[in-house]
């Protein structure tokens, strides 16, 4: 099978990458409780490129190989089904060859930038008629990430307020439309100017512009009024949740989302969890969320998705197979709008 595959990805996984005509499937037979999947299309993530790049020793521990394909997100096409799958009393639905479905897996060394995965059968979704294989393959990461910091915080319908730090990412881009278009809550959001009207489009009532505003200072002026902070950036403004003592309700939580690499980064995120109120922390509670894969949680996006609710917000055309290391350069600015999508077979 066709596939991109590193040994050591160093400081740029883009530049690591060789593309191989022949590289090996996953292994046979296939694994009872998995589903052989032609990979149609992926979706790239920060994790895909911050697990390789942090060392050669923690990609070869959560790949269990020296050499690995990455990619996690996916939209394809069920060529096997594993003898168990049907017959399972867990099972969600029923699979067969030529169903078309979507998902997310996690770290192994035959990723989503491969022709051929092999996931298991209880995080595999359906695709729904009228959502693109495109559009599906940005649900497992972004769109579940998001799902995961709001609904278990907020009161649907109830028009609680939420700020999403950093909204016109590929996690942000969700996490608006959820919080605004599914869950009834007023968004406040923070991006640059040029993704202002991109924000405020899907469904943010006020955009703030960081590169001009001081968003802390701007929080704080509306009272405590906000049930719910999404932090998708860590690391910026660095008084965000401290100041949040000052715009969140008593009872609000201040979720973040991830942390960039770094000492002085990961002290603001230990300061955050550890440093008491008495000693100068933030008081409100706070909480650190990482993706759980979950088959009702991509179930329910995918049906709100073809509801028309939420939408996948692609930046530029999808790449080709060819240009995926083009793509996580893109990927690596920190400047795209949405997500960023390779075609990885017909």
């Amino acid at each position: 099978m066709r596939a991109w595959l590193y040994t050591r990805a160093g400081k740029n996984l883009a530049t690591a990458l060789t593309l191989s005509p022949s590289a090996r499937r996953p292994p046979t037979p296939l694994p009872a409780d998995r589903l052989l999947v032609r990979v149609t299309h992926t979706s790239l993530n920060p994790a895909d490129y911050k697990l390789p790049e942090l060392s050669h020793v923690v990609s070869v521990l959560a790949t269990r190989s020296f050499t690995a394909t990455p990619g996690m997100d996916y939209a394809g096409v069920v060529e096997e089904v594993g003898r168990n799958v049907n017959s399972s009393p867990s099972s969600h639905t029923t699979y067969k060859p030529g169903d078309a479905v979507f998902g997310h897996i996690g770290p192994t060394a035959f990723g989503t930038l491969g022709e051929y995965i092999q996931p298991p059968a209880s995080a595999t979704v359906p695709l729904l008629a009228s959502v693109s294989p495109a559009s599906a393959s940005t649900l497992g990461t972004a769109a579940q990430t998001a799902y995961q910091a709001l609904v278990p915080y907020v009161r649907p319908g109830a028009g609680d307020e939420v700020f999403i730090n950093g909204g016109s990412g590929g996690v942000g881009t969700y996490a608006i439309q959820i919080a605004a278009n599914v869950l009834g809550c007023v968004v406040t959001t923070s991006c640059s100017a040029r993704n202002a009207e991109l924000c405020a489009s899907l469904g943010a009532t006020t955009v703030l512009d960081y590169t001009t505003t001081n968003v802390s200072d701007a929080l704080r002026a509306r009272g405590r009024v906000f049930r719910l902070v999404v932090d998708l950036v860590g690391s910026s403004p660095p008084d965000l949740y401290k100041a949040a003592d000052d715009y969140l309700v008593p009872d609000g939580t201040f979720v973040q989302v991830g942390a960039e690499p770094g000492i002085a980064n990961i002290c603001n995120t230990a300061s955050r969890a550890l440093l008491p109120g008495i000693l100068g922390g933030g008081r409100r509670t706070w909480k650190f969320v990482q993706i759980a894969q979950r088959y009702e949680d991509c179930a329910e996006l995918a049906k709100w998705m073809q509801e028309g609710k939420i939408r996948a917000v692609i930046d530029g055309d999808v790449f080709p197979f060819e240009d995926a290391p083009k793509a996580f350069e893109k990927l690596k600015t920190k400047r795209t709008r949405g997500n960023l999508v390779v075609k990885v077979s017909d």
